[in-house]
């Protein structure tokens, strides 16, 4: 038994260091690209502090470390936060989810590419990370210095499954790392074991105890009908609006999913709405949705503009590779959702809604002329056993 710990402490030795010489020549063949990235507008605070975090330093408080990806997980751990009463530390890795993590703590980093967490990190009470932020220094550091370790609503998709199969060996690695994880389902929890994973709980997916607060009451057009395209992708606007029929009195409001694309969706719908002789405006500019056609290009609208549409287009599944996004927002509102069939990434909370139309392109437009029901989320998880397991550490 003594001898089978030695060669496992050897081989996870070995692995380490070839893990690291692997990290740190990926880094050094991207350093010219990340030096270009860091130039455009939306990296110029994330690269520096991933990349190149000289002035990123580890944070003072030591306490509660929530570590997340982007907008929708910061989101999600704000009804934990309330109820743990005490300062936290939060890293993230987009600029959305940055901002969105300032309304939540003073103490926000961003998270450092691997090769710095060693040097990087230091004594936390307890480490909680998101969804699939599966780093393996971040956890192995992490139990180095002592911390609890937490991996929160869990999940692999079945599209991500293969892959994940195939580097199990990796997996198993993280997973030694890990004290508690809490899994969104059933399915995700039997995944997880066979990679690994120990001490699992099916708790469900935490997004769906989220309370969704309008921040402005927007003014709905008289005697129209608000179809919001929520969260769109490349190439996702074009595809919806060639396969409808934009009747008089319906209003279409556009969402880009990311505020980069805000420029290009701008230009393509300017021609689009002159060649279908439509009325076109951008928000920001005309602060209504008068015309028929409404680009939303300002972030952190879509929870007013659910407030008063009457059908949401929830993209980001019309075309392959995105997988979906959370359809809670929209049926917190009850409004009839429309969704194409590529949700692989948010089964969970699909199953959770009641009243979700799954449609291809070329239903849509029957579907928007129907009256379709309303959608509404069958039930919400317990936290409490979550909040509990952070707090017995602190």
């Amino acid at each position: 038994m003594l001898k089978n710990r030695e060669k496992n402490t050897l081989f996870e030795q070995c692995f380490i260091i070839i893990y690291f010489v692997i990290a740190i020549f990926l880094y050094i063949l991207s350093i010219p690209y990340l030096i270009y990235l860091s130039f455009k507008k939306k990296y110029k605070e994330s690269i520096p502090d991933r990349f190149f975090p000289y002035k990123n330093s580890f944070f003072n408080q030591n306490d509660i470390w929530f570590h997340v990806c982007s907008l929708g997980e910061v989101k999600s751990i704000q009804p934990i936060i309330e109820r743990l009463d005490t300062n936290v530390n939060i890293s993230v890795i987009t600029d959305t989810g940055y901002e969105e993590a300032r309304k939540l703590s003073k103490n926000v980093k961003f998270l450092p590419f691997e090769i710095f967490q060693p040097f990087w990190q230091k004594r936390q009470k307890v480490l909680v990370v998101l969804e699939a932020e599966l780093w393996y220094m971040l956890f192995f550091v992490a139990k180095k210095k002592g911390d609890k370790t937490i991996l929160l609503n869990a999940r692999i998709s079945d599209n991500s499954y293969k892959s994940y199969k195939k580097f199990s060996f990796f997996y198993r690695f993280i997973f030694k790392h890990i004290d508690e994880v809490f899994a969104q389902s059933n399915k995700d929890a039997k995944r997880l074991k066979e990679l690994g994973a120990n001490n699992v709980k099916v708790v469900g997916n935490i997004k769906s105890f989220s309370n969704f607060e309008v921040t402005k009451n927007l003014q709905k057009p008289k005697d129209s009908r608000l179809v919001v395209l929520s969260s769109t992708h490349e190439k996702e606007e074009k595809l919806i609006l060639q396969n409808i029929n934009i009747k008089k009195g319906m209003k279409i409001v556009i969402a880009p999913r990311h505020p980069e694309r805000f420029n290009e969706t701008d230009k393509y719908l300017k021609q689009y709405s002159i060649k279908k002789d439509l009325t076109y405006s951008k928000y920001t500019l005309s602060q209504n949705f008068e015309s028929d056609i409404t680009l939303c290009d300002k972030m952190g609208e879509l929870i007013n503009i659910y407030a008063i549409c009457d059908i949401v287009l929830l993209c980001g599944s019309f075309i392959d590779g995105i997988g979906g996004h959370n359809p809670l927002e929209p049926a917190y509102f009850n409004l009839p959702i429309i969704s194409g069939k590529h949700f692989f990434n948010q089964q969970t909370l699909y199953g959770m809604i009641e009243n979700i139309y799954i449609a291809n392109e070329k239903d849509i437009d029957s579907l928007l002329s129907k009256d379709l029901q309303k959608s509404y989320i069958k039930d919400k998880i317990d936290i409490e056993p979550i909040v509990e397991g952070i707090k017995n550490v602190v």
